[in-house]
């Protein structure tokens, strides 16, 4: 069969400029292209075997697009490619995420356990998929609809950790105004209430509402997540306007697990706030 005729890097010179952090990317992309014009076919051909278009398999030879790990699978299959996309499967999902949060999201994935307190929007492993659109699409300067759509894919893919098994353990302490803004709406607003319920149901969860009409609150610093890997390492992540910080030394991580302890205090028991998330649903 005759080697595909197209240009020889058929780039979009006026296509946006991936991600520095995305490499993987397009290392993936690289190695996809490899293998198509091994196998001798067009993109046309080859989107149309797994079903997408040659515009979308352009976008993933070209790193600007991140593909979803069952067309990872089902190219490699086709392509005969030896599992070597299905191995760099991981890394790509990765590249999803924002770079600035990379780092957290690996370490949370190996995660034992997870403590997390909120006062700004709704944790990301609790979110429903509208919540993140609307927190995503207020967003300034604004995000554009695809790379909307690709946090939001992205979000959705952290909350595969309540699937793992054994399931990691994990506490939630919410400030109540987080649970009363209407972001997206109240219908937005209903079902995001509801995904809480669920999850402060898992055995292997905790949720805690912090009452607007408490007189002291010990996070006013911000919002922070603790985490303890398999190996016993103990980490603290700190977001604010897009800049984290993943802290491992011990005196500040160690502040942290004392600021969220007392935060856990001054809360609402989880059985308490969960009545209260209940109340809060009545009202709406």
């Amino acid at each position: 069969m005759n080697e595909p005729t197209e240009r020889p890097d058929d780039d979009d010179p006026g296509a946006p400029a991936p991600d520095p952090g995305s490499g993987m990317l397009r290392v993936f992309g690289r190695q996809l292209k490899r293998f198509r014009l091994r196998a001798g076919l067009e993109r046309s051909e080859f989107g149309a075997r797994l079903g997408y278009s040659a515009s979308t398999i352009a976008a993933y030879e070209q790193g600007r697009r991140v593909p979803p790990p069952r067309f990872i699978d089902q190219a490699d299959e086709l392509l005969d490619a030896g599992e070597v996309l299905k191995e760099m499967k991981e890394e790509v999902a990765r590249a999803q995420y924002p770079a600035f949060f990379r780092d957290a999201a690996r370490l949370e994935a190996e995660a034992v356990e997870l403590h997390v307190y909120a006062n700004q929007a709704v944790p990301g492993l609790l979110q429903t998929p509208e919540y993140a659109r609307a927190v995503f699409g207020m967003m300034r300067p604004p995000l554009d609809e695809e790379e909307i759509e690709r946090r939001v894919a992205a979000r959705l893919l952290r909350q595969e950790i309540f699937a793992k098994h054994p399931s990691p353990l994990m506490s939630f302490v919410i400030d109540e105004a987080v649970l009363r803004r209407p972001i997206g709406g109240r219908t937005v607003q209903r079902g995001q209430l509801e995904q809480i319920l669920l999850a402060g149901h898992r055995r292997t969860v905790e949720v805690q509402v912090m009452p607007l009409d408490s007189e002291e609150n010990a996070g006013l610093a911000g919002p922070f997540t603790l985490i303890e890997t398999s190996e016993g390492r103990r980490i603290a992540y700190v977001e604010v306007q897009n800049v984290s910080h993943v802290h491992t030394e011990r005196r500040l991580v160690w502040g942290l697990e004392i600021k969220y302890g007392i935060l856990r205090a001054q809360a609402l028991t989880p059985q308490a706030s969960l009545g209260y998330i209940e109340k809060l649903l009545g009202e709406l």
